[in-house]
């Protein structure tokens, strides 16, 4: 079985239009959480959103102009990972190199468009044809248009697949790809999670769910508060990350260094409830994960956490973690949820924070919990409250994600030496 590296990654989420930005806002405890527009606000006054710190479009040729949203930051972020990797355009092997993308809910701006337009038209005396609308619409909101964009601006000739499994989309497209550069049938894939859901018909069916986090009195931007007593929800955020996974073999003929080798992948399904969490599964799932790494849980300092500051969520998760790592008198292992500084991605959640535990890894320095003042009784954990942690020795590091529906996804990387 060959080794699998990351040799590139790209991200542009709330904290940041890079990489490298959105880590380095991180490890500064910067939440990127304000007010939703007027379109929004004026139904849900409260309502708090985490946008991209940057629109994707202006980093993109023009010619990506018709895009669904979605679909344009899985663009932006893969091209920074493809440009840190020094990955060839158009190269020879392109149907040895796949595309695995998470996303959420493809295409909600395009279709929150159509109803606006739909909507117009009725209401414009007859001046417009309401059956009339683009001829791309449906191409544009495919789950999988974001795949098909990335998989013919790079010539990528193998496999294209698309994960939709709510908040575990990305990370079980990081694992499938993983397997499959892993076992053989790949040398090399491109992998992303995106999400674009900031519209008006999302927000007002998020907000029935009762999941969304309520204004924080003090300061609305540390609204999203993981862990803590006074918890009340997420906060929905958009945006998306990307990784360039290759075979250790195709890596080294490139000259390429790795960043991280990804070693464990575990997934698990409840099949109990549609939204409530299942503790045994997600521990099956982590340790699933560190079975395939062939690592034991004593070997992994840094965890990040799906800690979406939901009531039940976070203790559930708490208890998980506690039964595969021990309580914090017999665990060193460090925890903690970037979503309380870049809000809840949905189906780029997994890949973001995957590829903010690998800088976590790779740098000494982990990201805080930045909103937890005050801890829940029952999240008893070292959650990296307020402030980050340098200086710190990582040799690996694992990441949850656990989704609505019951699929749980554990993942697990190791420094690499080659």
């Amino acid at each position: 079985m060959a080794q699998v590296l990351i040799t590139g990654m790209g991200a542009i989420s709330p904290l940041g239009a890079d990489l490298p930005t959105s880590f380095a806002r991180a490890l500064e405890g910067h939440c990127a959480i304000g007010s939703a527009p007027a379109s929004i606000a004026k139904w849900l006054p409260d309502i708090l959103l985490a946008p991209a710190a940057s629109e994707p479009l202006p980093l993109l040729d023009s010619k990506h102009a018709g895009l669904d949203r979605a679909s344009q930051f899985a663009l932006v972020a893969a091209g920074e990972a493809l440009q840190q990797a020094g990955f060839p355009a158009q190269p020879e092997n392109s149907r040895r190199i796949g595309v695995f993308v998470g996303i959420g809910f493809g295409g909600a701006h395009t279709l929150d468009g159509l109803y606006d337009r739909f909507q117009a038209a009725v209401n414009s005396n007859g001046k417009r044809n309401p059956a009339m609308v683009h001829p791309l619409s449906v191409p544009r909101m495919m789950a999988n248009a974001a795949a098909a964009a990335i998989s013919m601006s790079h010539g990528f000739k193998g496999p294209s697949n698309t994960y939709s499994i709510a908040c575990a989309s990305s990370a079980a497209a990081i694992g499938e790809a993983f397997r499959a550069i892993r076992d053989g049938y790949l040398d090399a894939a491109v992998v992303v999670g995106c999400e674009a859901m900031l519209t008006p018909g999302s927000i007002l069916a998020w907000n029935a769910l009762r999941v969304m986090a309520k204004p924080h009195a003090a300061d609305p931007a540390r609204s999203c508060r993981p862990f803590s007593l006074d918890r009340s929800g997420f906060v929905l955020g958009e945006g998306a990350a990307a990784m360039v996974l290759e075979s250790a073999a195709h890596a080294s003929a490139r000259q390429q260094a790795g960043l991280g080798e990804v070693c464990g992948y575990g997934c698990s399904s409840d099949a109990a409830h549609l939204t409530a969490p299942s503790s045994a599964e997600q521990v099956y799932a982590m340790q699933q994960a560190l079975a395939d790494a062939g690592l034991q849980a004593s070997d992994i300092q840094y965890l990040n956490a799906h800690g979406t500051a939901t009531q039940t969520g976070d203790v559930v998760e708490t208890e998980s973690i506690r039964t595969v790592f021990g309580g914090s008198e017999d665990s060193a292992l460090a925890i903690s949820s970037t979503k309380s500084m870049h809000g809840h991605l949905i189906g780029a959640s997994g890949i973001l924070e995957f590829a903010l535990a690998v800088m976590a890894m790779n740098s000494g320095s982990l990201p805080p919990t930045a909103t937890l003042e005050t801890p829940d009784p029952q999240c008893d954990l070292d959650f990296i409250p307020l402030h980050a942690r340098h200086g710190c020795t990582v040799n690996a590091i694992m990441s949850n994600s656990f989704a609505f529906g019951g699929s749980n996804v554990s993942l697990v990387a190791k420094r690499y030496a080659a």
